[in-house]
């Protein structure tokens, strides 16, 4: 239970409205013993001992009593909800706050569904607990120990009997406590595994489609769903079997006092408003007895709940700020990488002693193989990974000794997968600067060669993008990426084959830009295309690693190394197409086609 203790442990933050429910709430049971020793009086005064002039006055008693623990209940129930509001609230809060902290390495490791139904449905169960659970589980004790003293003051003898089979029923619910827990962490586990495969299905339905296997994708979230519905049945099995016998041990006990409480009566021992007011309190007593089984089972699927989002909440970044870290500031754009090597894993290195240094100004272009270590090298000058050996600097400064934010506020980036939000494409393009104006965003939008087709919509720069940018064509999106990217004026700008989605022709025209946009920025460029190499400064082939090759462009052609290969096999053709395209033909019609 140390996940519920712990869950427990967030209500500090609003402890005054907490001991202010908990002191109406004592109040209230306190109340418990008004109805039996107004129904005693009533018996054994008013009905055995003539005085009906009282009967009114005792009616009036109970009523009140009864009025006034409804009001008191109504309040305490308030007061709890809204604590446990709070308290989900700043626990969702945490949740997504600490998952926006954490490093890309565990969002390698993690996946989306599992952590959306952390995020949601488990956070949704603690909050059942916290709104109600906690409220009837305090009630439930205060109730019992307030009317076990109440019975043991009216006769003990009477109330060892009642309470011959409590040991009993304490151990039933032990029993089903132990069983059922672990029954639902594989319930919650489950639901995340439906949710895993939801949200594939729905994220990659165009290639569901596309390859007709929708048959194939029903049956294996059929699949996961009867699982699901296998583990609730085999839990709904442990209720079947322990509620009753919970509600039995609790019935038998009342049994026992109407034998043997008779018994006193008959001999005189007992009156029978006495006799009376014991089988109310115990009734009181027996109640929240059979709701135990009831809490236990909600408090053990909190308990499961709690351990996954607390699971998320323990996880350490791999990326962390150090306490003094410091601003960035004044950048010029010197990148250089020394001696760094880097492993993912922690054993195989996917770089090994590399040494880059990027002057100002300087593009860098990174060309190898599939795994040769180039998307590697640009995540960590933003710091996504932090080196394995050696450092990254900016500047002569450690981009570990620097805040994030400001590290990452000097670096514009252009990913490979091109991702854009569901809002307009106005805020997309000024998503790394909100405040931008429009005249700002305008010149971004024409610099990446999207202005004009934005001009194109109904709706303009308030056009809805849809859910991660559908409706939009591939080169389109990364036009808006690109002009996000640019709107930010960094220092260092990382394009990570930024041009890979757009055809021939209409690279050419976004080439121009960049010619334009480079300049005064360290730049690194991944790329597949002559166009976005060949002016760079710095030319390095990678392989598995290491540095195969590095130099200009015509320096590494006259080499004639693994780059003169590149050139031959892949960047020839392309060098004769935008050579075709330069020829004043072809240019002007192109140019009225764009």
């Amino acid at each position: 239970m140390r996940a519920v203790l712990r869950l427990l442990g967030l209500v500090k933050k609003y402890l005054n409205r907490v001991v202010l429910a908990i002191a109406m709430m004592i109040f209230g049971t306190l109340l418990v013993a008004v109805q039996p020793k107004l129904i005693q009086y009533a018996v054994d005064q008013v009905y055995e001992g003539g005085r009906w002039h009282l009967l009114v006055w005792v009616a009036l008693g109970i009523f009140l009593a009864t009025v006034l623990r409804s009001i008191l209940n109504y309040l305490e129930r308030i007061l709890m909800e809204w604590v446990a509001q709070r308290v989900i609230y700043d626990l969702r809060n945490s949740i997504y706050h600490h998952l926006q902290s954490l490093s890309f390495s565990f969002y390698d490791k993690s996946q989306t569904g599992q952590l959306m139904s952390r995020a949601t449905a488990d956070v949704e169960t603690l909050r059942r607990f916290m709104s109600f659970g906690i409220l009837r589980l305090v009630s439930t004790v205060l109730t019992m120990l307030v009317v076990l003293v109440l019975l043991l003051q009216m006769h003990w003898r009477l109330t060892v009997v009642a309470m011959s089979t409590m040991p009993l029923l304490i151990l039933v619910v032990w029993q089903f406590a132990v069983k059922v827990r672990p029954r639902y962490r594989g319930i919650q586990q489950q639901m995340a595994q439906i949710t895993t495969v939801l949200q594939e299905a729905i994220s990659g339905v165009r290639v569901v489609r596309a390859f007709a296997q929708e048959e194939r994708e029903i049956e294996r979230f059929r699949q996961q769903n009867w699982k699901y519905l296998e583990l609730n049945i085999t839990t709904l099995r442990l209720w079947a079997f322990y509620f009753p016998l919970m509600a039995f041990l609790g019935g038998l006990g009342s049994t026992v006092v109407l034998w043997y409480g008779g018994q006193l009566v008959i001999n005189g021992q007992l009156t029978m408003g006495q006799m009376l007011a014991f089988q109310t309190l115990l009734m009181q007593l027996l109640q929240p007895i059979r709701m135990i089984g009831w809490l236990v089972n909600m408090a053990t699927q909190a308990s499961a709940a709690g351990q996954r989002v607390f699971e998320i909440l323990d996880t350490k970044s791999d990326v962390t700020e150090q306490p003094e870290a410091r601003e960035l500031t004044n950048v010029t754009g010197r990148v250089r990488f020394e001696k760094v090597s880097f492993s993912y894993d922690g054993g195989n290195l996917v770089l090994d002693n590399l040494n880059i240094d990027a002057q100002p100004g300087e593009t860098i272009a990174l060309l190898g193989a599939t795994g040769s270590g180039k998307s590697s090298i640009i995540n960590l000058i933003p710091r996504f990974y932090d080196v394995t050996h050696g450092r990254v600097t900016i500047d002569g400064t450690d981009v570990r000794d620097v805040t994030l934010q400001s590290l990452r506020a000097n670096i514009g980036i252009v990913l490979q997968e091109t991702f854009l939000f569901s809002a307009t494409i106005r805020d997309n393009i000024a998503y790394g600067k909100p405040g931008a104006t429009d005249p700002e965003v305008i010149t971004a939008a024409k610099a990446a060669r999207i202005h004009d087709f934005i001009m194109t919509l109904p709706e303009g720069y308030q056009a809805l993008v849809g859910e991660r940018g559908v409706g939009l064509s591939g080169g389109q999106k990364q036009r808006v990426a690109i002009a996000r990217a640019l709107l930010m004026d960094p220092k260092v700008l990382i394009l990570d084959e930024a041009t890979s989605s757009v055809d021939t022709e209409t690279e050419y025209f976004i080439q121009q830009a960049f010619n334009e946009l480079m300049k005064n920025r360290t730049t690194f460029v991944i790329a597949q295309r002559l166009s976005t190499v060949k002016n760079a400064q710095q030319i390095i082939v990678l392989d598995n690693g290491n540095i195969g090759e590095q130099g200009t462009h015509q320096e590494l052609l006259h080499a004639g190394g693994v780059y003169r290969e590149i050139y031959e096999m892949q960047f020839k053709q392309q060098e004769e197409a935008l050579q075709h395209m330069r020829e004043p033909e072809n240019f002007t019609v192109e140019r009225s086609v764009n």
